[in-house]
């Protein structure tokens, strides 16, 4: 790619997101510097590590200058769990993989019918106590299917069974939902801005809603994912018995099904979904920092296909090509053709398995890896 080399006043931002299972997005950020710097020491760099709303959103956002608070709220599993979110000036970025994340689970646990977003409702009123007037609500990485009942519970709505008990924890116990009061809600609702960030557009059931598509990553059997499926569904028929139309409007609404169908439970309170990275990117300065730059470095761990649906690089070379700044890419592995890589506006993809094929041994060493990419990079292009 030397023919396609910028100038030696060459100023780098980077911009990606983190790899998952190795690096966080922070450090991919100080590795790829590292590699530059070994090449061409005197490179002026900017680093802006970046998210998508799913896992790695607070830490991209304190790095980004947030100020991050933490609280104990309830794990997915009913224990206690420490959260973080971000606040900066009235604007607070929660994550609900936090509280309610598959990276709570012990591994190898997984409960697909009984983890609850309980915590992820006690994060946003933690947020809204902190003095925040506008809630960006990042979802993905959930271990939950339970439709955001969980969350809206935290928040004061209460789900019954015929006996007139609080239903279990879980999509699983949905099932047994009798009736649902949201008129105890938490007030602050109505006046704040809530964006629901997801990097997904999936309704709350059916064949492209929450159980079916991400149950399975969740533990979920067939039988689970069919039970779960029912059972969010009978929760948006009792939902609509309490409070209309809008019920069945929400679990049809892009974004629903987002981590779990929490998305839904976000979109009931009122929230505006929006494409996670875009979002984000807003959140986070982005417009700003790419005008400074002359050459942006995205990436994440796997570049495939699920990267070019509202990944976080997807969402980065998208706006740089649109600012007329060229964009390269470095990943874990990489699963997308030259083709599909340009039209996604990244002029080349280095891969860590250029250098180490074997994941076995590039997963644990993609720090010092990464650096000898980044080197590659500096070599090619400043």
């Amino acid at each position: 790619m030397t023919d396609g080399a910028v100038t030696e006043t060459a100023r780098v931002l980077i911009a990606a997101d983190k790899f998952k299972g190795s690096l966080t997005a922070v450090q991919v950020a100080e590795r790829v510097t590292a590699g530059l710097r070994r090449a061409v020491p005197d490179v002026e760099v900017e680093t802006l590590p970046v998210a998508d709303g799913g896992d790695g959103t607070v830490a991209a956002a304190v790095a980004a200058g947030f100020e991050r608070r933490e609280v104990r709220v309830t794990g997915p599993l009913g224990d206690q769990v420490t959260a973080a979110f971000a606040l900066r000036d009235g604007t607070a970025v929660v994550e609900m993989a936090e509280a309610s994340g598959l990276q709570l689970l012990p591994a190898g646990t997984f409960a697909p019918l009984t983890a609850t977003t309980y915590g992820s409702g006690e994060l946003l009123k933690a947020a809204l106590d902190a003095g925040a007037r506008t809630l960006v609500f990042g979802v993905g990485g959930s271990a939950t299917t339970d439709g955001g009942a969980g969350m809206l519970a935290a928040l004061g709505a209460v789900f019954l069974d015929a006996d007139g008990a609080p239903v279990g924890p879980g999509g699983g116990a949905l099932a047994e939902l009798a009736s649902a009061d949201l008129s105890g809600i938490d007030p602050r609702f109505a006046d704040v801005e809530f964006v629901l960030a997801s990097d997904v557009d999936n309704p709350l059931t059916g064949p492209k809603g929450a159980p079916a598509v991400y149950g399975p990553q969740k533990g979920a059997s067939p039988e689970d994912v069919a039970a779960l499926d029912a059972a969010l569904a009978h929760f948006a028929v009792v939902l609509e018995k309490a409070i209309g139309a809008k019920a069945a409007t929400c679990a049809a609404l892009p974004g629903a099904g987002g981590a779990g169908g929490i998305g839904y439970g976000a979109l009931l309170l009122g929230a505006t979904f929006r494409p996670g990275i875009e979002l984000m990117l807003e959140v986070l300065g982005f417009a700003p920092a790419l005008e400074r730059a002359t050459v942006v470095i995205t990436g994440e761990g796997s570049l495939d296909e699920q990267t070019l649906h509202g990944k976080a690089p997807a969402g980065v070379a998208a706006a740089a090509r649109a600012a007329g700044k060229p964009v390269v890419a470095v990943c874990g592995r990489l699963l997308l053709s030259q083709e599909a890589l340009e039209a996604a506006g990244i002029r080349r993809a280095y891969p860590l398995t250029d250098l180490e094929p074997d994941p076995a041994k590039s997963i644990p060493n993609a720090g010092p890896l990464l650096e000898r990419v980044a080197a590659n990079i500096a070599a090619d292009i400043l």
